[in-house]
């Protein structure tokens, strides 16, 4: 089978890609390389979130709360039991944990479905709600989740969290599954399914009138989301380490729609590109965090002016351009063709 010249040219672009996250994962230094790593995991929560918001059209803001179950569940299994009689130290451990230790990838699938199991609980009956009442009610929940792990201290070990997981989520690791986790999407929203979550977003009503179960895909919809961020809860979790409630909040919820929001909901490669900007940017503009000395103005370091920054910059994007980055469009070599087209153009204009 003979490849058309755009499959030729994603063939070469993914493997320069390739290429460059071996050499990434060689010479990079633990921050750069945990930086790089860190825009692959939230490649696959932005794609979870935008999943609901941009292509079932249902606003939720309960995502952090189907990351905590993920992580939570794939670190119990792969802990080993002298790992686990560490972090229990205030309360023994329940008894049927205490000898289950399983491989990383059998463990992260059963986190994404307790993750997914969690998310049909709560969307059978949320999801008969709509817009602000919706984002309100999993936000809610996300919070009910988040104290129910704190205060199960023989199960979660409480607030003190969990520490010294196993490292599991090497670049090889996370790469691919933002790469499958991409694919997936990009599979799903070209089958009939992905086009029945798209009627549903653009028009109930209508999508009621051709047949479609309205109800069954929503339900469908945010269960799978709910499995795709239980995942990328997980591969947070081995990649840092340690997890603990306190990093399930709504802020973590904030950066992954403003990375929705920015890139454009409903536009996949929105989602990527986006997601690898803005993670570079919150550490880049970190400094801004600190105490500056700018001559006319000093500050002795004020704790959240990042995310100010970027919330400017959401604000901006809602006002004038409420699509994103993206819009509803996704990449595709013609768009590369067209903007060189342009460039050239507009030298050979100055150049007349």
């Amino acid at each position: 089978m003979k490849l058309t010249k755009h499959q030729t040219y994603t063939l070469i672009a993914l493997a320069v890609f390739g290429v460059f996250a071996f050499l990434a994962d060689s010479f990079f230094d633990a921050f750069t390389l945990r930086v790089f790593n860190l825009c692959a995991i939230y490649i696959v929560l932005s794609l979870s979130l935008n999943l609901l918001n941009g292509f079932t059209g249902l606003f939720s803001l309960g995502h952090a709360g189907f990351m905590a179950v993920g992580a939570y569940v794939c670190a119990l299994l792969t802990m080993p039991p002298e790992l686990k009689e560490m972090n229990f130290f205030l309360a023994p451990m329940v008894p049927f944990l205490k000898g289950i230790t399983l491989p990383f990838l059998p463990s992260i699938i059963i986190g994404g479905l307790a993750a997914a199991f969690v998310g049909f609980i709560i969307g059978a009956p949320v999801l008969r709600l709509r817009d602000d009442y919706l984002a309100i009610a999993t936000l809610a929940f996300s919070e009910i989740i988040r104290v129910l792990i704190t205060n199960a201290q023989t199960i979660t070990n409480g607030a003190q969290g969990l520490k010294g997981l196993p490292r599991f989520s090497t670049t090889f690791v996370v790469w691919t599954a933002a790469g499958l986790v991409t694919l997936f999407m990009f599979l799903l929203m070209r089958s009939s399914y992905g086009r029945a979550m798209k009627a549903v977003r653009d028009d109930e009503l209508a999508a009621e009138a051709m047949g479609i179960d309205v109800f069954k895909v929503k339900v469908t919809s945010f269960t799978v989301s709910s499995f795709i961020a239980g995942i990328g809860g997980a591969l947070l979790g081995h990649m840092i380490t340690t997890i603990d409630p306190k990093m399930f909040t709504f802020l973590l919820t904030f950066n992954i729609l403003l990375i929705v929001v920015l890139g454009g909901t409903g536009s996949i490669s929105g989602s990527v590109i986006a997601s690898i900007v803005i993670t570079i940017l919150m550490e880049v503009l970190r400094f801004l965090d600190e105490p500056m000395n700018l001559i006319v103005i000093q500050t002795n370091g004020l704790p959240g002016l990042r995310m100010v920054v970027f919330s400017i910059m959401l604000m901006i994007v809602v006002i004038f351009r409420q699509r994103g980055l993206m819009g509803g469009k996704e990449f595709s070599w013609d768009m590369v063709s067209a903007f060189w087209s342009k460039i050239k153009t507009r030298k050979g204009g100055r150049h007349a």
